[in-house]
């Protein structure tokens, strides 16, 4: 069975939101439209790299999840991309490959023994970060690099960063201008629904937080993969709780079992408007599957437009969910322990 909106009046007020989210991250997504539409203007200077055969776009968290984005979109061109969350370097790059290395902090141990690694190989390359040992680094070596300034944290820098690389990157990748302009556009409808200013039942995001009380199963068409990663990645971080993913084709040939029998785990089925008919006809038998073992499964679309404008503002949604859902579980969103617990024994 499908579930509907979730009717409770005051699941979250101002003050709610204020005092849980003490550094203010609600604040930094309701600009979200503001600062990419800024970084997509902005002045830094573009490359434009020839004869490239292949790009390898690397980072870990936040930043691995813009190369998510751009692995995505141009995989529907003739371009080889490859997406790297480790420190090890694919043995096929050379030096007619483009390696791009994401950092915003600009310390990233795994992103930084990439940049090493392509420097040694003598690939083209191109670094963004918002400082730290990359930009050190690219200084001492005469590699290219830009600035970004990161805005709150990672995370919630996401759109700063993708646009300006979209800016900086637009001579060496086929993605249309009008394909960003309409994500942007789309972004700016998407934060009238789900911004702060809107704590009623009327909000998408603070809907789907709502509703989130259990471990979600976040399941996904290929093509909307980045987004589906990115949720789990920031219910984790901001909400500090357990999620899994799956995409759900594979899922009809095997995790679907699991559902056989009684589970502490909440379905969530992520489609995209215009997914293959293949892939719809699987969600239609899907959600038979559901209804009549009698499971409660949340559905979330995808707007319409470009790819790139569909995963965006999933994100956008997404995102702003997370942040809800950790005020719903008075959590403070932007505290990560854990995380700096293992940097600070790595280093």
């Amino acid at each position: 069975m499908s579930t509907k909106t979730v009717h409770r009046q005051n699941l979250v007020d101002k003050s709610k939101l204020e005092r849980f989210d003490k550094q203010g991250m609600h604040k930094t997504y309701d600009s979200w439209p503001e600062i990419a539409a800024d970084a997509y203007e902005s002045a830094l200077k573009q490359v434009d790299y020839k004869d490239i055969s292949h790009i390898v776009f690397a980072g870990m968290g936040g930043s691995g999840a813009i190369n998510d984005i751009f692995s995505s979109i141009l995989s529907k061109t003739k371009i080889h991309v490859s997406s790297i969350k480790s420190h090890m370097i694919p043995n096929t790059v050379d030096s007619d490959t483009l390696v791009v290395t994401t950092s915003i902090s600009g310390n990233t141990m795994e992103t930084l023994s990439i940049l090493d690694y392509a420097k040694k190989l003598g690939s083209k390359i191109i670094s963004f970060s918002s400082g730290g040992k990359m930009e050190k680094f690219c200084d001492e070596y005469g590699i290219e690099h830009r600035n970004i300034s990161m805005i709150h944290s990672p995370r919630a820098s996401f759109v700063s960063f993708l646009y300006s690389m979209l800016n900086v990157l637009e001579p060496v990748i086929p993605i249309r201008k009008s394909d960003i302009k309409e994500s942007l556009n789309q972004l700016q409808k998407t934060e009238n629904e789900i911004n702060s200013s809107n704590l009623t039942q009327t909000n998408p995001a603070l809907d789907l937080a709502a509703w989130i009380t259990k471990i979600p199963l976040v399941y996904y068409p290929q093509g909307l993969q980045a987004s589906a990663v990115r949720f789990k990645n920031s219910l984790q971080e901001n909400a500090k709780m357990h999620v899994m993913i799956e995409e759900v084709g594979e899922a009809c040939h095997n995790g679907i079992v699991s559902w056989e029998v009684l589970s502490n785990v909440q379905p969530i089925l992520v489609q995209g408007r215009d997914d293959h008919i293949q892939t719809k006809l699987r969600w239609k038998v899907v959600k038979r599957f559901f209804d009549e073992k009698d499971i409660a499964y949340k559905e979330v679309f995808s707007t319409d437009g470009s790819l790139l404008t569909k995963l965006i503002n999933l994100n956008y949604l997404f995102d702003y969910s997370s942040i809800y859902r950790a005020v719903l579980s008075k959590i403070e969103p932007s505290q990560i322990s854990a995380i700096n617990y293992i940097k600070e024994r790595l280093q």
